[in-house]
């Protein structure tokens, strides 16, 4: 059967325009999805997908192919993890980064359920009880009471426990992420039982038509199907680390993945690409000495070959990952130095599975870049921020700054920053900040190459060059696929620790040695790469 085909998650009425001897190509495709994460079978057999990132629900259909928004980016639900449906067709979602569960009626009216659930997660719904969990260290997990009484604890200081389902023998399962195992306990409450351990980070637990556990485990990538009475278990498929819930269409079995992908589990081992995966955003690129691409993904840190797809070289789950990267740069030798949304500076090594931390305790931390000297120069934006970080030390360049996120170094080692709510880039100095370009709409990344100081503007999304000498300024190209869909303001993605701080998007730019501009267009989920004849 040939891969079912999709529209992309991001639409626009005008193609990209482009100045005259410019070309574009998307060296990744525009992902279909925000990531996939939540997996439901809904009642009109469409599997209902969770997006975190993307603050968006789907339906998918499995066999058409078809995909409809049924909750959109801007709207009422925020970063939805888990889905659920009641007898009537009303679709609860909980919002893990708000700590929130909220109800869209089969009228298609959203309702705030509760917002005192720190990383609501797990939810599922069984003789219309609407039980939640919440995926932190000291969880709980809960009855919800749809009509707004207080919530009933069966139990406390879980250890993330994930999305869950009762059984055919009436008990609720469980998988606790901290301590690599599944439990079970009565829906009425009581001594929860330990059903298997040693697993591979279990964050899912489904029943098939024969009352067996199936269970995917972010960790190792496999999909297990478990005996509840014996604990014996059995592996489906292996695939990509990064799994996160599952559902069955009927016998069919989908399992989704944090990139977006939605996998159909067949017989002895075989698997088929049901919708395809791609990136969350992207954020920052750099070029390496080695002349190759480099994406920071947030969940993934990915290598882009000449004529080759993303490969992997790290995920939130690998040793040595620094954490929920945001801006990059190359420092040669396949060490990077890297920001993450929890507030650390680090120098990240994939091919050996290590970082080091050299600044920690930040506030939202966006681009990099390494100064002349050495130091390394990154923008914090929950404090108006630009830093210097060498010898163990953090010294502060500049404050005051309305929302900054780009960094790069001029000619001469002038530190440039895109202060992105001001709509300008300054040149950071030692009495303050002087206006470099101002009449900009949202600047984000920002690159100088060859006395040309490039522009990524997500709010007019466009990419613009500017004369560092003549001071004259040039579209290179317009309506690209950056920042939030028009007519759309995003509400705050609040972070999800410990995995991650504050997430927001970071339209980053590079340049290959050959002059090519690559582009994060991050409202598609692809990479551009503009060149110039010639």
């Amino acid at each position: 059967m040939p891969m079912l085909t999709q529209g992309a998650r991001y639409t626009s009425a005008t193609s990209i325009g482009l100045a005259e001897g410019w070309s574009l190509e998307r060296l990744t495709p525009p992902s279909r999805l925000f990531g996939a994460n939540g997996l439901r079978t809904g009642p009109d057999g469409r599997v209902y997908v969770a997006q975190v990132t993307g603050s968006q629900i789907s339906a998918l259909d499995v066999v058409t192919g078809a995909l409809e928004t049924i909750s959109a980016k801007g709207g009422e639900i925020i970063a939805p993890d888990d889905v659920a449906f009641d007898s009537r067709g009303n679709l609860y979602a909980t919002e893990v980064m708000d700590g929130r569960v909220s109800m869209r009626g089969a009228d298609g009216v959203t309702r705030l359920l509760r917002d005192d659930l720190p990383c609501a997660n797990g939810i599922t719904v069984y003789q219309d009880r609407l039980f939640i969990n919440e995926c932190r260290i000291g969880g709980r997990l809960m009855e919800l009471d749809p009509n707004g009484g207080a919530p009933r604890v069966l139990l406390e200081n879980m250890a993330m426990p994930n999305a869950m389902e009762v059984g055919p023998d009436g008990l609720l399962y469980y998988p606790v992420m901290g301590t690599n195992d599944i439990w079970r306990i009565h829906p009425d409450g009581g001594e929860p039982e330990r059903v298997v351990g040693d697993l591979g980070v279990p964050d899912s637990v489904k029943f098939d038509s024969e009352g067996w556990i199936v269970s995917t485990q972010v960790h190792t990538g496999e999909v297990l199907r478990i005996d509840p009475r014996s604990g014996e278990r059995t592996v489906l498929a292996t695939l990509n680390p990064g799994l996160d819930n599952c559902t069955f269409v009927g016998d069919r079995l989908f399992v989704s993945n944090f990139t977006g992908e939605i996998t159909e589990i067949l017989k002895h081992g075989e698997t088929r690409t049901t919708l395809p995966g791609g990136l969350n955003w992207p954020l920052d690129l750099t070029v390496g000495d080695d002349g190759n691409l480099y994406v920071a993904d947030g969940t993934y840190f990915y290598v882009l070959r000449p004529g080759a797809g993303l490969e992997t070289l790290g995920m939130l789950f690998t040793p040595g990952y620094p954490g929920f990267l945001r801006g990059v740069t190359a420092v040669g030798g396949g060490e990077f130095i890297v920001t993450t949304s929890g507030g650390q500076v680090s120098r990240y090594r994939p091919a050996s599975s290590e970082s080091e931390v050299l600044a920690d305790g930040l506030d939202q931390l966006y681009g990099v870049a390494v100064a002349p000297g050495g130091a390394v120069v990154a923008a914090e934006l929950g404090t108006g921020r630009v830093l210097s970080i060498g010898s163990g030390k953090v010294e502060e360049l500049a404050a005051g700054l309305n929302e900054p996120l780009g960094v790069a170094f001029g000619p001469g080692g002038s530190c440039l920053v895109s202060e992105s709510g001001a709509g300008r880039i300054v040149e950071v100095t030692a009495s303050g900040v002087d206006t470099v370009v101002d009449g900009l709409d949202k600047p984000q990344g920002i690159l100088v190459r060859d006395g040309l100081l490039h522009i990524v503007d997500v709010g007019a999304k466009s990419l613009i060059a500017f004369d560092l000498d003549t001071k004259a300024r040039h579209t290179l190209a317009r309506d690209l696929p950056v920042g939030a869909p028009p007519g759309v303001t995003p509400k705050p993605l609040r972070g999800l620790p410990p995995f991650s701080g504050p997430q927001g998007p970071f339209a980053g730019i590079a340049a290959g040695p050959d002059g090519t501009l690559y582009v994060s267009a991050d409202a598609e989920g692809s990479v551009l790469a503009l060149r110039k004849a010639g």
